[in-house]
């Protein structure tokens, strides 16, 4: 087992993704780690229940020793053994976001030496955490070009702040390969699509006609669609897919929040993200440093990385022999790589 690496929650970004990267790295690596401050520039510190579902997920994927596993801790010992692929159930117990559980175990499971199948019950469409359309649309299609074999399904919409929703995600082993981001290609369409649960379905209607009309679109681009939840919930969710692959940048919609306004929201991050030529968006710049120092290489271009991306980076630099470079270009695009060192 490799020395202990100590890990201070309040450098950087100080939230949930220095966390979970950090206990998926230990996991894989097999190295013990002790966190301090966890979540310190957060307004409520410490473990949330949808950080503790994190924790002990990935201590029961790999055998860990946990000491602090409680919630509002904002010190945890965590101690992994060897990684368990197989069947592995995950309920948060609170709308605590099912996607970000998720990427806690996935690489884990992918670097195992037999398949794995995992349920994750909790919410699905969350402010702050990508939606299922993100991971399923966005994020698999590219890990995929770099050898993952994994599959998600949504089994049931859940919104926050009820809950109870479900996830599956089947996992193959899998051998990750360096790839490359370098431009978009030629555009392939655009779709927004509105979600509501128990909710009037004008709601929804009203969020496509607003981000249509912001972004230039057609009508027969929309669609509002009901969908069955245990709690009232909406998301809107808009696409523009090109030759590189899909972005998808979400909007959820809550209580006292005008429909105009969510759609507003989603609209200035798709108009952000079209103003350059960039295959890559901000989010999945975050998520693609892990597996791209896994593979041991890989290069993208994206908008300017975010505090988040960069902490990721910074986190990443503790576990695994590796480099990641930010480099602006006169075009005012960046140029993100990963090289071994």
């Amino acid at each position: 087992m490799t020395s202990l690496i100590e890990i201070d929650g309040s450098e950087g970004e100080g939230g949930g993704q220095i966390l979970r990267s950090s206990l998926a790295l230990s996991v894989i690596t097999g190295t013990p780690v002790l966190f301090r401050n966890i979540r310190a520039k957060r307004s409520k510190p410490g473990l949330r229940r949808q950080h503790l579902a994190a924790v002990r997920a990935a201590g029961a994927i790999s055998g860990a020793e946990l000491r602090g596993d409680a919630v509002s801790s904002t010190e945890l010992w965590f101690a992994p053994g060897g990684v368990r692929p197989g069947q592995h159930h995950v309920a948060i117990g609170t709308a605590g976001s099912t996607t970000l559980v998720l990427q806690t175990v996935l690489w884990p499971l992918l670097l195992a030496d037999a398949p794995s199948e995992v349920v994750i019950e909790g919410g699905t469409h969350n402010p702050m955490a990508p939606t299922f359309e993100f991971l399923d649309r966005t994020f698999f299609p590219q890990v995929r070009k770099m050898g993952v074999q994994a599959e998600l399904t949504i089994e049931k919409h859940g919104f926050y702040p009820a809950g109870g929703g479900r996830l599956r995600a089947s996992l193959r082993p899998s051998e990750l390969c360096p790839c490359t981001w370098e431009t978009r290609g030629k555009a392939k369409g655009v779709d927004a699509r509105a979600l509501v649960s128990g909710l009037p379905v004008n709601i929804a209607q009203r969020e496509i006609g607003t981000a249509i009309a912001a972004l230039g679109w057609q009508r027969n681009q929309g669609k509002a669609v009901r969908v069955d939840s245990p709690g009232p919930g909406n998301a809107l969710l808009l696409g523009a897919s090109f030759d590189s692959g899909t972005t998808i940048v979400s909007s959820i919609g809550s209580k006292g929040k005008r429909a105009e306004d969510v759609a507003s929201e989603a609209a200035d991050e798709m108009q952000r993200f079209l103003a350059t030529n960039a295959p890559i968006d901000e989010h999945l710049a975050d998520q693609l440093l892990l597996p791209m120092a896994l593979a041991k290489g890989g290069s993208f271009i994206t908008r300017r990385p975010s505090l988040h991306t960069r902490t990721n980076a910074d986190v990443i630099a503790r576990f695994l022999p590796v480099r990641t470079s930010f480099t602006e270009r006169d075009d005012g695009v960046w140029h993100v790589g990963v090289d071994a060192d």
